[in-house]
């Protein structure tokens, strides 16, 4: 199981949030790995210095996701981690 935590602290917030979140729940539910990724929501990561969102895949954090960029990150940092 991955365990990937979108923060959604104040300045993450700001930066859209709530857009990457829809974005990677859509994803995971069109992958059909639901049921190998746990997403949640977290409060600050400690990276609000950096552009876009920050998220953490495990106990990685990764810095700078934008809407745009999740399918990327899935696959550089998620699916290798489930095997897809």
């Amino acid at each position: 199981m991955v365990v990937l935590s979108i923060c959604v602290g104040s300045s993450c917030h700001l930066k859209g949030s709530y857009d990457v979140i829809e974005a990677m729940r859509k994803l995971i539910k069109e992958k059909g790995v639901a049921d190998q990724v746990d997403l949640k929501a977290a409060f600050c990561l400690g990276k609000c210095a950096f552009d876009g969102v920050s998220i953490k895949v495990n106990d990685k954090i990764i810095t700078g996701v934008t809407p745009e960029k999740v399918p990327s990150v899935f696959e550089e940092e998620i699916a290798p981690l489930i095997g897809k």
